[in-house]
């Protein structure tokens, strides 16, 4: 059955029903299972911190816990399964598990029903989140990925600038509790309606994949190529994920910002992650990816030193740009650059294992952070390790071909 084709174009690929279908749901997905739950929960660290008199190691390290567990039992299995069969029941699984665990942590008195939140939370994540967004999305567009990546990753910065004022509000009229559980609820609202009804797939990709039998990933993750992709996604990640789950401690408890203060700040960051998604799918679709990525991580490693000099005026409102800029296209590229390399039938199994070691970095880096705080009391250790691991980031890309080879065509 022929598709009714509406208004409007993105870089030449017509934009059917089904697609613009496709790309709300992502987006809507990312806005809940990402810009809200993931960017959201950083927000509350300090009331944590003030309420339940747990240390920064231990408020930080529920993402480590997570994804230890949810990445590594899970990680492959899950990008075999949306492989062989869709990402659809698996995200609706995800937004229920996410959207339940941000409301279990807003009963949160022991670290036990802590840890068990946060499990939930990352299984939601891997379950719902990125994963089988950029499957479903690199399924259905091809000419336009980029720019529809960039769109649905809108979600992510839609939702983070919009959380901090949520957040503060709330909290500010319900207390933290209820604002978590509202948030929460709110997820579940936003994201679950639209999977229930979104296809997998294009129906001829369906009917391929049925007739074809799985793809072997033995020669990728022998090859260079996978170690690169997966080292520099890593550092970066680390670097970002180090920085963001850190910045509203550093700006409210160390810097004396005022809750508005802070945040402000971490909403222009969301804000600048906008622009950041949206530039670095349109420069994805016309350069070389590669040179977008290693743009993307040298900005990274450019946007963390500046928080040495925060004491200057103005120059937390330059890193904010800057390093959400950055952060915006840091986590939508990885996906275009696994496509670009190893191409998509194996994309859910090779971005499945990328995940497990990003998730790791990701989880690991803030709680590292915390400790050297900890150990300090101070960020400037902290900071530098994570400008280490930008760069290290950067210096892996920098090392990468800018397509698969043909014996992995």
């Amino acid at each position: 059955m022929k598709e009714n084709v509406l208004p409007g174009t993105i870089a030449g690929e017509k934009l059917s029903g089904a697609k613009a279908q496709v790309a709300a749901t992502a987006f809507l997905s990312l806005f809940s299972l990402v810009g809200v739950s993931f960017y959201d929960l950083p927000f509350f660290y300090d009331f944590w911190v003030r309420d339940l008199r747990w240390n920064r190691a231990t408020i930080t390290s529920g993402y480590l816990f997570g994804k230890i567990i949810d990445g590594t039992l899970f990680g492959f299995l899950i990008g075999w399964f949306i492989d062989r069969f869709g990402p659809r029941r698996l995200m609706l699984a995800g937004i229920l598990m996410g959207g339940f665990a941000v409301i279990g942590l807003s009963q949160v008195s022991t670290l036990w029903m802590f840890y068990l939140c946060y499990l939930f939370n990352a299984l939601g994540y891997v379950c719902g989140g990125p994963l089988p967004n950029q499957v479903m999305l690199s399924r259905w567009f091809d000419k336009a990925r980029g720019k529809a990546m960039g769109f649905a990753y809108l979600g992510i910065g839609i939702g983070g600038a919009i959380v901090p004022w949520m957040a503060n509000y709330l909290s500010k009229n319900l207390g933290w509790h209820q604002a978590l559980m509202v948030i929460g609820i709110l997820m579940i609202v936003i994201a679950f309606p639209m999977v229930l009804i979104v296809k997998d797939s294009p129906g001829e990709l369906q009917e391929d994949k049925a007739a074809e039998p799985p793809v072997p990933i033995g020669d990728v993750v022998r090859s260079r190529s996978f170690y690169l992709l997966a080292i520099g996604s890593m550092c970066s990640i680390g670097a970002v994920a180090g920085t963001n789950q850190h910045l509203k401690l550093f700006l409210s408890i160390d810097q004396g910002y005022s809750q508005t203060d802070s945040a402000t700040v971490i909403s222009l960051v969301l804000t600048s992650s906008i622009v950041g998604r949206l530039l670095m799918g349109w420069l994805a679709d016309r350069y070389p990816k590669k040179y977008v990525m290693l743009l993307i991580y040298t900005l990274v490693s450019l946007a963390i030193p500046l928080l040495y000099f925060i004491s200057t005026p103005g120059v937390i409102y330059i890193f904010a740009v800057i390093f959400g800029i950055a952060f915006g296209g840091d986590y939508m590229i990885i996906p275009l650059m696994t496509a670009e390399l190893f191409g998509l039938k194996v994309m859910g199994r090779i971005m499945g294992i990328i995940m497990i070691a990003d998730g790791l970095a990701e989880s690991f880096s803030p709680m590292f952070v915390g400790h050297l705080y900890d150990l300090s009391k101070n960020y400037v250790n902290g900071f530098a390790a994570l400008i280490s691991f930008a760069v290290i980031g950067a210096i892996a890309i920098a090392l990468l071909p800018q397509r698969r080879s043909q014996q992995q065509s």
